[in-house]
């Protein structure tokens, strides 16, 4: 695209000339959030038999990104901030776009034999296990969509899991053949946690799918990874100065982009592999890089940092102390990462080098969501693998005294699924609220005391000032 500041400005659109024609839908999507646009859907875009690969993309919750991007016909620009500078491209991979509540539109086109893939980001949280990893059952949410598709598989629902369960039923009655789900969350094995949920669901709605979903439904699992922060008016304002263009929905990412992907695929996919995304035997030790790398050391500036009144990645990691709080929790986790110590050396540079790239302009107060879903996959494995060997670890200790303390009022504020549950838990006396607050996470490790000690002592060294 050329660049503009003159002509008068135009809604990116189809029929003013922009993107591409739609291609056939032969994926869904449902989470239709900014990660997606710079992710699976980028991908689907740069792979050279995209025009065969379209994309209906369902909202999780909101109708409003929907309704802005019908008006755009789908299409929207992914604004790669480099620290030298930004660059526009416009992503036509969305051939629909939906709001949740078009039930009648998610079951149509699973009954479609084209339909090949359906892709999630739903977050952690959006895969409602309980505390054995199955589905929890007991959540009136779950228990209403139980029931409704109990009386009327076609029926409105509205947990991601019953959404999936609704589309098997669909695609079994119409006979419309096999199809692979890809999650795309940071979950660890997030293909076998997302079968195990919907194995539990099944049981629950119908015993007799059970067969059906073992022969047509194959459930692989993914890698991703690509800092992409929520758009700005900035954002905005840069797609208009670079482009001309007007893009109500447009989606700031960084350079780097890594997708990690093991399955199959019966009916097909896109050559994502020319685009860059990497095919293997056991995505696990990639897995494990990112959760504990990347996103752990994210969860350890959302709440260190905060505290410390950063408000964005770049801030923090540019803070002498709180870098050095990252590399010690990078040192303990290294240790356990089943990689040559190069490669996580390479990595852990790399990381460096995206989180200092102020261009980017990643909120912690994003990035500190819902922690208690996300700290038992990105720090509690490396804390029990340190104990194990009889190690009391620093820096993950310091993550979790930084979560106690942001619960208790420092930082950013509190946003999580959980969140009335967990202010209740972390108030009061220090010396029972850690515990407490330490019991959403693993029970095993409140009753770790010298854990508890450790981070109670950190939680009262912040609020002493």
């Amino acid at each position: 695209m050329t660049t503009s500041d003159t002509r008068p400005a135009v809604r990116l659109s189809r029929v003013a000339g922009l993107g591409r024609p739609a291609a056939p839908v032969r994926i869904v999507h449902l989470g239709l959030g900014n990660f997606f646009r710079a992710h699976q859907a980028w991908y689907t875009e740069q792979a050279p038999d995209r025009e065969h690969w379209g994309i209906a993309a369902f909202t999780g919750r909101s109708a409003r990104l929907a309704d802005l991007l019908t008006v755009q016909e789908g299409l929207y620009s992914l604004i790669t901030r480099a620290p030298d500078g930004p660059a526009v491209e416009v992503v036509s991979c969305l051939s629909a776009v939906h709001a949740a509540a078009d039930h009648a539109a998610w079951l149509g086109y699973w009954r479609d034999p084209r339909l090949a893939v359906v892709t999630l980001t739903i977050t952690e949280a959006g895969y409602l296990r309980g505390p054995d990893g199955g589905l929890d059952a007991g959540r009136a949410d779950v228990l209403a969509d139980v029931d409704a598709l109990r009386a009327d598989p076609t029926a409105p629902v509205t947990t991601g899991p019953a959404r999936l369960v609704a589309g098997f039923l669909a695609r079994r009655a119409a006979d419309a053949g096999a199809l692979t789900l890809l999650p795309c969350d940071n979950l660890p094995h997030n293909g076998p946690a997302l079968q195990r949920v919907l194995e539990d669901l099944v049981a629950l709605v119908d015993p007799a799918l059970a067969d059906w979903v073992e022969e047509n439904v194959v459930v692989a699992s993914t890698m991703v990874d690509r800092i992409t922060p929520a758009t700005t008016d900035e954002d905005r304002a840069t797609v208009r100065a670079l482009t001309g263009v007007l893009d109500d929905a447009p989606v700031p990412t960084e350079p780097f982009s890594e997708w990690v992907v093991q399955g199959h695929f019966p009916r097909g996919r896109p050559r994502w592999e020319d685009a860059g995304a990497r095919f293997v035997d056991d995505v696990a030790p990639f897995e494990q890089r990112k959760l504990w790398l990347l996103n752990g050391s994210h969860s350890l500036l959302a709440y260190a940092g905060g505290v410390l009144g950063h408000r964005t990645v770049a801030e923090a990691v540019a803070d002498p102390v709180v870098r050095g709080w990252v590399e010690e929790w990078w040192d303990e986790a290294a240790w356990h990462l089943p990689l040559p110590p190069a490669e996580v050396a390479d990595y852990r540079e790399a990381l460096l080098e995206r989180f200092g790239n102020a261009n980017v302009r990643h909120e912690l107060a994003q990035i500190a969501a819902d922690g208690s879903q996300k700290l038992p996959v990105r720090i509690l494995p490396v804390l029990r693998a340190e104990r194990a060997a009889g190690r009391l670890p620093g820096g993950a200790v310091r993550v979790l005294a930084a979560w106690v303390a942001h619960l208790r009022g420092a930082g950013v504020p509190v946003t999580d699924v959980q969140r009335d549950r967990l202010l209740e838990l972390a108030e009061g006396p220090l010396a029972s609220a850690v515990p407490r607050a330490l019991v959403a996470l693993d029970p095993e490790v409140a009753e770790d005391r010298e854990v508890v000690d450790a981070v109670t002592h950190l939680v009262r060294l912040v609020e002493a000032g």
